[in-house]
């Protein structure tokens, strides 16, 4: 498959929270030879269910199996697959500098202030600052001070994403399920 064919495709898994689940979710890509370009996990607004934000490059059939397998896992709740229109993304990226570089060269602080970044910290070794928005704005950051050479240390986060659907799906699914349920004591 052409690299042209993928899109980036994230994942939102709804799971309680049980050991190996993550790895049972990861397996997945590892069959169907797809690599995890981010992985985010966390609680879920719903008491005791986690919410796995997984993102991958594949094509449309690929992706819709991979959702398919991790959802006939007994631990997960809901999998559903998504483009980032049907998303509001953000990811976080922190930046380690030179605090001397910094002081030198005023044009480093334009930057950031240009980029819409904060320094959350500035001691007489370095400054950290940190960003929030898409992987362009974060992305596009790190090359912007990594040509002034003061970058000591670079990172950023996984993903994390929420629909931008009025409903969320998996407070459908868990509602199903309690009527469901209800309605199965009832008929005993």
């Amino acid at each position: 498959m052409d690299k042209t064919d993928k899109k980036l495709y994230t994942l939102l898994v709804y799971s309680e929270n049980l050991a190996g689940i993550l790895n049972q979710i990861t397996a997945v890509f590892t069959r169907r030879q797809v690599n995890i370009e981010s992985l985010n996990v966390s609680a879920s607004s719903i008491d005791g269910v986690h919410k796995y934000t997984i993102t991958a490059w594949s094509d449309e059939d690929q992706i819709v199996k991979i959702t398919k397998q991790i959802e006939k896992k007994i631990d997960v709740i809901k999998a559903d697959y998504y483009t980032d229109d049907q998303l509001f993304i953000r990811e976080v990226g922190l930046y380690k500098l030179a605090t001397s570089k910094v002081l030198d060269n005023p044009e480093i602080s334009r930057t950031i202030r240009k980029a819409d970044a904060r320094m959350v910290e500035v001691n007489p070794t370095f400054c950290s600052v940190m960003i929030s928005g898409v992987t362009e704005d974060i992305t596009g950051l790190y090359f912007a001070l990594d040509k002034f050479d003061c970058v000591l240390q670079y990172t950023r986060s996984g993903r994390i994403a929420i629909t931008r659907s009025t409903e969320e799906q998996v407070s459908d699914f868990l509602e199903m399920q309690d009527k469901n349920k209800n309605k199965q004591c009832l008929t005993k």
